[in-house]
């Protein structure tokens, strides 16, 4: 079953059960939206989104005791008998007994949380935006250098892991080694991790499994990581043309969003980390605005305009 299980939301957001007599250990939440239940306590249940995890604020909390003790248990019971996956109240409002009771009865957790209703709809939203969104799996090694994710793709054995190592060595920090999981949480935003098993190893060739976090320390290795640039290793084409000035950006496709991609050829000699270094300050001095490669075209483009200028003179 998909989705994420409820007894993770509750411990990442730090959520207070008030009713343990419900088994939260199999429930699982499977949209990332959330509903205030304004009209649905009001008996208006057309269009009500039940799968959606419920949040009463001080409004909705308010409404509720300004209702005698039969129209509000009235009123609630039918809400929470409607199956939604469970309740929570913020900004410091706590459910009375009648409430508890009900919810046990119909096996509806309840939770409460001291934040605003506001903060804690950004916050909810934003975690079951990361922990729901599309994913697949893709072999590559992902570190993160200057601050950018940089995504380091190609052939078994043709020298990610290796990279990554020496770039581990420079005080950058490893993502994830061998399979990269990759998630679209917008339209602009991948963020790739690595799956629990292999967290925070790398596989050396003729030497096996070394453990980065414990050679080099907590500061060398990240969790999670936006997906910047991709750059892909390939064994060395005489016969190929590659890009020598980058006027034109290559991109490649995750999920739908598009990623800048270098296609960066091997060959004995070449320092791959220097390389994946400098290729990641470039993409950043792109994103602020200078762009090396048009800046070397604009002064070509003068000299030729300032030499005719020259001979028609």
């Amino acid at each position: 079953m998909k989705g994420v299980q409820l007894s993770k939301m509750v411990q990442e957001l730090n959520l207070h059960n008030k009713t343990p007599d419900v088994d939260i250990s199999k429930k699982r939440i499977t949209l990332p939206d959330i509903n205030r239940p304004a009209l649905q306590l009001t008996g208006y249940l057309e269009h009500f989104e039940n799968e959606r995890v419920q949040i009463i604020g001080y409004v909705e909390y308010t409404y509720l005791l300004h209702l005698s003790r039969e129209k509000k248990m009235e009123a609630f019971e039918r809400f929470v008998a409607s199956k939604i996956p469970c309740v929570i109240f913020s900004t410091k409002t706590e459910p009375d007994e009648d409430m508890i009771n009900l919810a046990i009865k119909y096996d509806v957790p309840i939770f409460v949380t001291d934040q605003t209703t506001s903060t804690f709809m950004a916050e909810i939203i934003r975690w079951l935006n990361v922990e729901l969104a599309p994913c697949i799996s893709i072999h590559g090694v992902l570190v993160d250098v200057y601050g950018e994710g940089v995504l380091i793709m190609g052939e078994s054995g043709i020298g990610k892991s290796e990279a990554a190592l020496e770039l581990i060595k420079r005080g950058h920090r490893l993502v994830s080694d061998d399979v990269v999981e990759i998630r679209r949480v917008s339209d602009a935003t991948l963020v790739g991790s690595a799956p629990d098993i292999t967290r925070h190893f790398i596989e050396l060739r003729g030497i096996g499994i070394i453990d980065v976090k414990t050679l080099f320390g907590v500061e060398s290795v990240k969790d999670t990581q936006s997906i910047d640039l991709v750059i892909k290793l390939e064994e060395w084409d005489k016969d190929k043309e590659y890009d020598r000035l980058g006027l034109e950006e290559e991109y490649t496709e995750f999920l739908g969003n598009r990623v800048v991609c270098h296609s960066l050829p091997i060959r004995p000699g070449r320092n791959l980390a220097v390389i994946v270094e400098s290729a990641a300050v470039n993409h950043r001095q792109k994103k602020m605005g200078y762009n090396a490669a048009q800046e070397l075209y604009r002064r070509v483009q003068e000299n030729m305009s300032k030499k005719r200028k020259e001979e028609d003179e």
